[in-house]
């Protein structure tokens, strides 16, 4: 995903065993629709990586120096294809959990509301 007009994923690095049954579709995925995929994305640097004896994955490295690892083991290359597009669409920001259910810059200085209070 770009922000303010410059996309976020710099690189995206596809790995991938020759001989592994796990790495059935993402070879299938490098033959028919990595290609294209280059081609629409030419802001991107796609590397493939020969990794003998290892499950497929896709990397992508972000501007703000984050990376994402996708597990692409045993799936089909349109799934891989979602996936390639995801990690482009994203920002590379890391998750974060809300601690509440609301977030404020100014808490309550009461405390919160509660329903259960007995008088």
């Amino acid at each position: 995903m770009s922000l303010r007009g410059v996309w976020q994923l710099q690189k995206l690095i596809v790995s991938f065993c020759d001989w592994g049954g796990s790495s059935r579709g993402i070879r299938a995925f490098m033959e028919s629709q990595l290609p294209a995929f280059r081609e629409k994305n030419p802001q991107l640097e796609v590397v493939t990586e020969l990794n003998r004896g290892y499950h497929p994955f896709l990397k992508g490295l972000y501007k703000n120096k984050n990376e994402r690892v996708v597990c692409v083991k045993n799936m089909s290359p349109e799934d891989i294809l979602q996936s390639a597009t995801r990690l482009r669409n994203s920002q590379g920001r890391k998750v974060v959990k809300l601690k509440t259910r609301h977030v404020t810059k100014h808490p309550s200085v009461q405390g919160t509301w509660a329903t259960d209070l007995k008088m």
